[in-house]
């Protein structure tokens, strides 16, 4: 049918002058998927699709194709009234899962832009009443949930081969003129809560060095248990989410002791690099103690082609694995997350 044939209905209720160019994006990445109801074929005034109408006449659309047009036939004049109210207002009833819809958006990554369609990740506006997506963005839900994480209930992480020429402090990486490094934690959590905190906010600066190690959250021997995890869990997050915007990730191993091992470990990539810290361990025979025994058992569960080992080597067995010794800056770094 030609475009020109068909009528918008005068007395339109309905003001879509600002939907019309998120629908012309939608049609030129979709194709026309909807159809345009008229009220019959001696009368072709539009009941439902005025905006798929006019995003259509706004591309240059000279026809619509047939299969795209349905008609009011057997329907009374108050019902085709009623339609055209009601086709418009069923759109407003239905809510989001806001969680999941920005992990389905997520998945996507950069092959399909879906601001051209009015979506909108980043703002911090948020709904009066949006308590879910408050609670989200707390939790950093909207990067990751339950959807990223594998049988052991923590984020997946992919394995790789690193060896970094060197290793940075994040409190450092803002000011690194030389970013051919690797980005470590092993500074006082209170330097990198922001992370955590604002995630979105450091991407673009952690993407420009060779890799990044994930955040050493402390595991602290007299911290509750569930804290311990909550930290383990905060660490693989973040990897996680940084793996999928394209940042090569290293993990960090932490435990406290024997009753962490299995939720410090189990899950992460084996057979790949991992990093570790002996800051703080070497003076306290209790700490050094528990990290020899801890390292023994990630070492058993993961077993690593490459250790990372920052803080120098306390004489520990690391088997057939390569160790890549780096210096730590103890004038002004803290003293790494293991068994304290």
């Amino acid at each position: 049918m030609r475009i020109d044939d068909i009528r918008p209905y005068e007395r339109n209720a309905r003001h879509n002058d600002k939907a019309v160019p998120v629908v012309a994006e939608s049609i030129k990445e979709f194709g026309l998927r909807g159809q345009i109801v008229l009220e019959g074929r001696d009368n072709p005034v539009i009941v439902a699709g005025h905006t798929r109408w006019e995003a259509c006449k706004s591309l240059g659309w000279e026809e619509i194709p047939d299969d795209k047009i349905d008609f009011c036939d057997g329907l009374t004049p108050e019902q085709i009234k009623a339609f055209r109210l009601a086709d418009n207002k069923t759109g407003e009833v239905a809510t989001w899962n806001v969680a999941l819809l920005k992990t389905e958006a997520a998945q996507l990554g950069d092959k399909i832009d879906m601001s051209r369609f009015a979506f909108d990740f980043k703002s911090d506006l948020k709904p009066y009443g949006a308590e879910r997506l408050r609670t989200d963005d707390a939790y950093n839900l909207r990067l990751v949930n339950a959807s990223h994480c594998g049988k052991t209930g923590m984020p997946i992480m992919k394995g790789c081969m690193a060896r970094p020429k060197k290793l940075l402090g994040f409190n450092y990486a803002k000011t690194a003129k030389d970013c051919a490094c690797a980005v470590h934690f092993f500074i006082d959590d209170y330097q990198f809560e922001r992370v955590w905190n604002s995630p979105e906010k450091y991407l673009e600066l952690l993407k420009r060095f060779d890799c990044v190690l994930t955040p050493d959250f402390s595991c602290y021997m007299d911290m509750p248990l569930p804290m311990q995890r909550w930290n383990e869990y905060r660490r693989r997050a973040l990897g996680n989410w940084w793996q999928r915007n394209g940042v090569k990730v290293v993990p960090t191993i932490s435990w406290s002791d024997q009753r962490s091992y299995a939720f410090c470990f189990d899950g992460l990539p084996k057979r790949a690099t991992v990093a570790i810290s002996t800051v703080g361990v070497k003076t306290d025979e209790a700490a050094l103690a528990a990290w020899c025994d801890g390292m023994a058992a990630a070492m058993s569960a993961l077993h690593p082609k490459r250790v990372l080992l920052y803080g120098g080597d306390i004489g520990l067995d690391f088997g057939d694995a390569e160790v890549v010794e780096y210096a730590a800056n103890t004038a002004f770094e803290g003293r790494g997350g293991h068994g304290r």
